[in-house]
């Protein structure tokens, strides 16, 4: 039983929005299709962090859902920017249940335990927020993300958190959330969002503060879940 993840698979089966026009980008649903299949078995986890469809409304992502549910291995599902169909757990979770996606899971204000690991996680924002707006949205991430570590702290095991943003680039850090990763002695930080190559040098990998910080961009990461134990 291993665990995986991946962030911004952004799929648009079933909506206009190819990915195929960026750099990079040509063939990708096939691609991660197929280091999916030669990675990951029925036994194994796989967390996904943010950006999973376009799609505008949980229907619209009806054809992301049955590609993402047939791959092997149950997903974990976390917000991230683009993920305009997110809607409340309940919500989401019945969704699931009726349409029978049953290897998919949502993370958001709670825990899970996959093998040694205790996955918690949130979606974060902005590393550089100014504006009063901004400020409040990052103060309820930052509830949702020590929320998420007390549910994953109840089942025992490592913690590991898995974000949509970074909580570091560049030069900025998004200190509230950072600030939580640190006094809870997280020891690892998976993170997507950042993508093209000028992009990603800044994306600051390896350990700060004591976190180690893990890109997994689909595109960065050449398209193949990325093995966390």
């Amino acid at each position: 039983m291993a665990l995986y993840a991946i962030a911004d698979l952004h799929l648009s089966l079933g909506a206009d929005k190819p990915m195929d026009v960026f750099p990079g980008w040509k063939d990708y649903v096939q691609r991660l299709e197929e280091n999916w299949r030669d990675l990951v078995t029925p036994e194994d986890t796989v967390v996904i962090a943010g950006d999973i469809s376009w799609g505008m409304k949980l229907e619209d992502c009806q054809k992301d859902f049955t590609f993402l549910n047939a791959l092997p291995g149950q997903k974990l599902l976390l917000k991230g920017n683009h993920d305009y169909w997110w809607s409340t757990r309940n919500k989401i979770d019945n969704y699931f249940a009726e349409n029978s996606f049953n290897t998919m899971h949502v993370l958001h204000n709670c825990g899970y335990r996959v093998g040694n690991q205790a996955i918690c996680g949130t979606r974060g924002w902005l590393y550089n927020s100014e504006t009063e707006e901004d400020k409040k949205i990052v103060n309820r991430e930052a509830g949702r993300l020590l929320a998420s570590i007390h549910a994953a702290e109840l089942l025992g095991g490592r913690l590991t958190a898995f974000l949509h943003y970074p909580p570091v680039y560049d030069v900025m850090e998004c200190q509230e959330l950072l600030d939580i990763l640190v006094e809870n002695q997280i020891s690892d930080c998976y993170f997507g969002h950042i993508h093209g190559q000028h992009a990603v040098r800044k994306a600051l990998t390896g350990e700060y503060k004591g976190v180690k910080m893990h890109l997994i961009s689909c595109d960065f990461v050449g398209f193949s879940p990325v093995l966390v134990e």
